[in-house]
Order: structure tokens, then sequence, then C-alpha cells
């Protein structure tokens, strides 16, 4: 909301305008977290008989805009896929294979 004054009146309007911002989720840019598939269960809980034939569990998470816990789990699941944490462990790797050839 806006305020905006006549300064020759003295007279105030206020002026409310709505915005619309189209969000779009792309499936290609979200990260699996994830993927349990059970196989058939069979419980008996005091006389009470559940068997369940396959359970499959899929989380996945979306990032973007607003999406606090999205972002936060698609950045921990991708630690190890080409970042800065990878090159140094392939560092670290490199120097002991160097160390253990020198010895």
């Amino acid at each position: 909301m806006a305020t905006v004054t006549n300064t020759a009146t003295g007279a105030v309007q206020n002026i409310v305008t709505s915005v619309v911002v189209p969000v779009t989720i792309d499936p290609s840019s979200s990260c699996p977290i994830l993927n349990l598939t059970l196989g058939p269960l069979d419980l008996n809980l005091l006389g009470l008989v559940v068997h369940l034939n396959q359970v499959v569990l899929n989380i996945t998470a979306v990032p973007g805009a607003g999406n606090l816990l999205g972002n936060l789990l698609c950045s921990v699941a991708n630690l190890l896929n080409g970042g800065g944490l990878s090159t140094a462990l392939n560092q670290i790797v490199s120097l002991l294979n160097q160390i253990l050839a020198a010895l």
C-alpha cells in the first residue's frame, strides 16, 4: 500500500495494487530424498489383523522461493554432487595416494 499526498490541497489518498506472480514447479529441479518400498506386512495387534500388500513411500524436496525445507534438503542431498566438498575430498585422496606411493 502506498500513500499519496496532494501538497496543494493536503488531500491524502491510499493506493493499493495487487500483483499476481505465476509460479511453476519444474519437476526436473526436484530432489529425491527417500524412496522406501516395503513388502507385504501382516500385523496381529491384540486380535486386530492388518494385512498390507505393499507400501511405497516417496519423499521429494522441491526447492524455490519460500520453500525453506525444500531448499535445505536439496542442498544437503547435493553436497557430494560435484560441489566444493567433493573436490576437497578428491584432493585429499590424491594426496594420500601420493604419500602411500612415496613409502
